[in-house]
């Protein structure tokens, strides 16, 4: 039996491999880091946790494989540049935005993209690393080694931050999650809830955005589009070719979960459409130390990374799934978690539907 080898062996390469466990496939996470010499076969399939990598033993051995999947997307959507461009291209709308270049200066993006402008590092950067504001009452400038090494873009007054999961096979053939309503705090993710009534009327939209860029790129697995939402129009934000924090509640909240529906993808595994159980919220835990009370937390999942705790990395996340909306209600009021935890419970329990105003 052919052998799923997952470039990069961290939290999601992980769940790649537990979601493949039922399944009887032998996904084997490598770390990048690796020296060893993997006993690849041409047979074998090759997918990534991670956009991009550095050149290591390890790395050079899977990227080199024929059977890597998407090999031609990681470095086009890595980049903020060309994945930018691509936007563009396919007329998708996103923030206006221009490359910084060896001769930009803060007057002409002031002049381009108004008195707040992000700047963005073109590669690299997470969990709102990676970024620079600009803001034309302090005068700020361009810092000279951001030069020809990150894109400009125009602060966007959004409502709401919201993602979709979707899913393409390599005979084209598409599924889509419900659109993920998200809260970010410092430009991490902090909280996710989904399905949500309100957000069925931009279903169809954002699907057809994510479908429009999916083909284009020709593209086989899961595919997370981040979005601003302004009023009923969506604009793209950033786009990851690879499962996504935001469609973790999947786990608990649907009949196959993203990171099942990226290996029966990337395997070429017959796709299905996924049903939605119930009512689901899910919750980062960054930078905190594991509680094991949280389970007896009713309607609460558990995930733990099994990483060293640091202030501002992400250890874990638990998943919350019920129909009786009550029991959510509870379980965010059971969960004692440190500053900015009330915030972002305080959001989850605001946006939580009633009972019975809520989509199934």
């Amino acid at each position: 039996m052919s052998v799923l080898w997952v470039l990069g062996a961290g939290q999601l390469g992980a769940m790649l491999k537990q979601a493949a466990t039922p399944l009887g496939l032998d996904v084997r996470p490598v770390d990048i880091e690796s020296t060893a010499t993997l006993p690849l076969s041409a047979n074998d399939i090759v997918t990534a946790e991670r956009e991009e990598w550095p050149e290591t033993i390890a790395t050079k051995q899977l990227a080199t494989h024929s059977n890597f999947v998407n090999l031609a997307t990681f470095p086009q959507l890595a980049d903020r540049l060309t994945q930018k461009q691509w936007l563009d291209r396919l007329e998708l709308a996103t923030a206006p935005w221009f490359p910084v270049e060896s001769d930009s200066t803060a007057q002409h993006a002031y002049q381009t993209l108004g008195a707040r402008v992000l700047l963005k590092r073109r590669r690299g950067g997470y969990d709102g690393k990676g970024q620079y504001w600009l803001k034309q009452a302090d005068n700020t400038d361009i810092p000279e080694d951001w030069k020809g090494h990150a894109i400009a873009e125009q602060a966007i007054n959004f409502d709401e931050e919201v993602s979709l999961v979707g899913v393409r096979g390599k005979n084209g053939e598409k599924y889509f999650y419900p659109l993920t309503l998200n809260l970010h705090i410092n430009g991490i993710l902090y909280a996710s809830i989904a399905p949500l009534k309100r957000l069925n009327a931009l279903q169809s939209k954002a699907e057809t955005m994510l479908s429009t860029l999916m083909d284009a790129l020709d593209y086989v697995g899961v595919m997370a589009m981040e979005c601003f939402r302004i009023g009923d129009d969506l604009l793209i934000n950033e786009l990851a070719p690879r499962v996504h924090n935001s469609g973790h509640w999947t786990q608990a909240g649907a009949s196959v979960c993203q990171f099942e529906n990226h290996i029966r993808a990337v395997a070429g595994l017959p796709l299905a459409p996924m049903e939605v159980k119930n009512q689901s919220m899910m919750v980062n835990l960054i930078g905190v130390d594991l509680n094991y009370q949280w389970l007896t937390i009713k309607g609460l999942e558990l995930y733990w990374y099994k990483k060293d705790v640091r202030p501002g990395r992400k250890v874990g996340h638990l998943n919350f799934c019920a129909n009786d909306h009550s029991v959510l209600q509870n379980a965010l009021s059971e969960l004692n978690l440190p500053a900015p935890y009330p915030e972002a419970l305080t959001w989850l329990a605001k946006n939580l539907p009633t009972t019975e105003t809520a989509t199934q």
